[in-house]
């Protein structure tokens, strides 16, 4: 089974940052992607940063320039460092594991952790 565990939320004035952790445990295996999604109220869930285990990683238009996803040395724990908030990056955001562990592939979520950003 694969733990998810996100931390780093909260609420912020519009300008502000906030910097997302994403600790993953258990049987992972191999962790091939770790990205970070949110979901605003009334809205569809959508794909805000992914970082590969090689360190490729990609930022959805929204975010570009404003978020910038990494890597800890300790794979696979990733972060989101958001600078430049929105309101309208309030949202949960999610942590998403994919993978392949020895009872085949997986693809696991968090909680997910509530990010509010004040006008």
């Amino acid at each position: 089974q694969v733990h998810i565990v996100e931390s780093g939320g909260g609420l912020v004035q519009a300008g502000g940052s906030l910097r997302l952790s994403c600790a993953v445990s258990g049987s992972t295996g191999s962790v091939n992607i770790l990205a970070w999604y949110r979901q605003a109220p009334g809205k569809q869930r959508e794909l805000v940063a992914s970082i590969g285990a090689g360190g490729s990683t990609g930022h959805a238009d929204s975010v570009k320039g404003r978020f910038t996803i990494s890597r800890d040395n300790a794979w696979p724990t990733v972060y989101l460092q958001m600078n430049s908030l929105k309101p309208e990056d309030t949202a949960v955001y999610y942590c998403n594991a994919k993978g392949i562990s020895p009872l085949g592939r997986y693809d696991a979520w968090g909680q997910g952790i509530q990010v509010t950003v004040s006008s």
